[in-house]
């Protein structure tokens, strides 16, 4: 949903408009704008995933201040927001730290505590925003985190789970397994947090991290359905838990790993063989993307399993 293009708006109004499409859609801030030639510019606009909120600006330079006089007024359900860097070198200072963040940084803020972020001439950002309650990480550890994600050994798989739900969040909306994605987006969040805020040793971090280890092996395995050589080895290696105890973990959420994972497989050639943008394809290079090391055993599964030869769906889709 589009919230504001100040393009549509007049060049005296656009510094109003920018200020309460952001309040209206994050937290109640302070903004102080730059004055480029073309005057001020942005784009805003929202979506709703599962319960989850996205926001996305794309916009001119300008600087949000989040005191303690907004901190005193906070909603009675704060959130917690946790942005990419998609255009331009972002600054964000937390607790007197002050840090800048490219495209390969994850920023988290909560709103119970004092920041100031923005960026200069053109930038972009991407946030999601977490209810705080059911994250339930305390601001003190959010804020202690955010300063050390990188060194916490789950910031990769986080990273690219972010990056993947905003793919494509308008077809996210309507997908009926919206309300478990944002789910499983809310725990790997907070096992992130609460894996940079403490030693990884400590008992807070490891019941977490053994709480979302299901959620973390299966986003692991679906971000590697390409790989042929993904054997339950290295999987097991990759979480650092043994093959049997990759087992049992599956078993007891009623999961058969071989047969999940060509599952898994068969359904993402049956998305691609669908979508025009993979027309120029071949059916033996969608079966290759897949992980599927045989053209003909693709096919064979894929019959078995939709009741019709891959290049007869892709027609039928035609």
């Amino acid at each position: 949903m589009l919230l504001v293009d100040l393009n549509a708006v007049a060049p005296r109004e656009r510094a109003e408009a920018f200020h309460h499409a952001l309040t209206d859609s994050s937290v109640p801030n302070d903004v102080v704008h730059e004055e480029p030639e073309a005057g001020i510019h942005a784009r805003m606009e929202a979506w709703r995933v599962g319960g989850l909120d996205l926001f996305a600006t794309r916009n001119s330079g300008f600087e949000v201040r989040r005191t303690e006089r907004h901190v005193r007024h906070h909603r009675s359900n704060p959130v917690v927001s946790v942005s990419l860097q998609t255009e331009g070198t972002h600054r964000a200072e937390v607790g007197g730290t002050r840090r800048t963040l490219g495209r390969d940084d994850i920023c988290v803020f909560h709103e119970l505590s004092s920041r100031v972020y923005g960026w200069s001439g053109d930038g972009a950002s991407r946030a999601m925003m977490f209810d705080a309650n059911r994250l339930g990480v305390p601001p003190d550890v959010v804020e202690r985190a955010s300063l050390r994600l990188p060194a916490s050994p789950l910031y990769g798989l986080v990273l690219n789970h972010l990056r993947e739900v905003w793919r494509d969040p308008a077809r996210l909306e309507g997908d009926a397994g919206a309300p478990a994605l944002a789910s499983a987006t809310t725990e790997l969040v907070r096992a992130l947090l609460l894996s940079a805020a403490h030693a990884e040793d400590a008992p807070a971090v490891r019941s977490v991290l053994d709480e979302t280890l299901l959620t973390r092996v299966r986003a692991y395995v679906r971000r590697h359905l390409a790989d042929r050589d993904l054997t339950p080895e290295r999987i097991a290696a990759e979480h650092a838990i043994s093959v049997r105890g990759l087992y049992v973990l599956l078993g007891e959420a009623g999961i058969s790993l071989e047969q999940w994972l060509i599952g898994e497989r068969l359904a993402k050639a049956r998305q691609m063989l669908a979508a025009a943008r993979y027309d120029r394809l071949t059916v033996a290079a969608v079966a290759a993307r897949c992980g599927f090391s045989s053209p003909s055993h693709f096919s064979r599964r894929f019959r078995a399993e939709y009741g019709m030869t891959p290049g007869e769906w892709r027609r039928r889709r035609a």
